[in-house]
């Protein structure tokens, strides 16, 4: 019988549409056979599970080019687990959403990949072709280093559009499978 391998999704999340990210995340995730998944918003952070996780999905919204301060918070916040490396060797990968189209959301994945490699972390990309640039395509932002999504300035229930929700399932389907591949 196959260990079950543990997966967070760890994130902030001020209006709702990252929170939304984040379960599409999820849902992929916990769709491969083997992984446990669970969510975990950084104002409710279960440091025994991060420390009891093999891999780590971070994310937060874009604001004005960096990680949202919240989420800076919880990065700032690991200096002990970071002192000790006490997540070397875990499996990281990050995600992000902004307003605009591009918003400087490759600064924001930037900075979380770094953050993971200051942990000893392996990072995963997303190694997936955009379909197109529609709402509905999936990777329609064409991001290999991790998940970019968009949100208009409406309600979190119509937005991210439906393209960027398929890429959230597809990419944490992605790093569920490749957890249960390389343990």
């Amino acid at each position: 019988m196959q260990e079950r391998r543990n997966l967070v999704v760890v994130y902030h999340s001020a209006y709702g549409h990252t929170a939304r990210l984040a379960e599409f995340i999820h849902r992929g995730a916990a769709s491969v056979d083997g992984v446990a998944s669970r969510l975990m918003p950084v104002d409710a952070v279960d440091w025994e599970a991060l420390q009891q996780a093999d891999a780590l999905i971070f994310g937060c919204p874009t604001y004005m080019g960096s990680a949202s301060a919240a989420f800076k918070q919880f990065m700032d916040d690991t200096s002990r687990i970071w002192l000790q490396q006490g997540w070397k060797g875990k499996l990281a990968a990050g995600f992000t959403n902004s307003s605009g189209l591009s918003g400087d959301k490759l600064s924001v994945l930037m900075q979380i990949h770094l953050f993971a490699m200051q942990h000893g972390m392996l990072w995963t990309g997303m190694p997936l072709m955009p379909t197109g640039v529609t709402p509905g395509d999936l990777n329609r932002m064409g991001s290999y280093m991790g998940l970019m999504a968009q949100s208009d300035n409406a309600s979190p229930d119509i937005t991210p559009p439906s393209g960027d929700l398929a890429t959230a399932e597809w990419f944490g389907g992605h790093v569920a499978s490749l957890l249960v591949s390389i343990t």
